[in-house]
């Protein structure tokens, strides 16, 4: 596996041939995903490198089909993935591995492997963060663009109906992020009381 190469590949079309509208779903967020799926890694004691380097790899491309599309960009990015990887030295079975975990994301959630729990926990490590709110702003700025929300007191109902059903996947991250998220729940829901 050439993963710098792969990593240098999806980093420039991901800057390249994104939505610049993507005001969340941008490189910035693929890049808070890799690092959070490595904090994720270290405290769940993955250690081994070939899964690690898969982690990292889906991390990367997981977002990659919105460089096609918006609704199904998981099965695009799979089909990225499938196409790209084999000129990197990535395996049919390392490449399967890395589109379960990209899969996986898709709400609702559906982990079947720790990795894939791993990724799935770090593509939403912000709604237990401290910079929710800003970067939940990010999210509603891009849904209002394609006419997916149609008001802050929507969107925080939308948040709400979220955060009531999401539930992180493994042990280190519900102790690291759901106090803070359930803060996050309580002050949306008094948001929308006070309205």
């Amino acid at each position: 596996m050439q993963i710098e190469k792969a990593e240098k590949y999806i980093l420039e079309e991901l800057t390249n041939r994104l939505d610049p509208t993507l005001f969340y779903h941008g490189i910035h967020h693929t890049t808070d995903v890799v690092n959070a799926s490595a904090e994720i890694a270290a405290m769940e004691n993955i250690t081994a490198e070939e899964s690690l380097m898969l982690l990292r790899t889906a991390a990367l491309y997981h977002d990659s089909g919105f460089m096609t599309t918006y609704q199904g960009h998981e099965e695009a990015g799979c089909a990225l993935v499938r196409t790209v990887l084999p000129g990197f030295g990535y395996n049919v079975m390392q490449i399967e591995t890395i589109c379960g975990m990209i899969m996986a994301t898709k709400i609702p959630q559906s982990p079947k492997s720790a990795l894939e729990a791993i990724l799935c926990d770090a593509d939403l490590d912000y709604l237990g963060r401290d910079d929710f709110e800003s970067i939940s702003a990010t999210l509603y700025e891009e849904l209002k663009v394609r006419d997916m929300v149609e008001d802050i007191p929507a969107w925080d109902a939308v948040q709400v109906g979220f955060l009531e059903a999401h539930s992180y996947w493994t042990a280190s991250e519900r102790s690291r992020r759901d106090a803070s998220k359930q803060r996050h729940l309580e002050r949306l829901k008094n948001t929308a009381r006070a309205l």
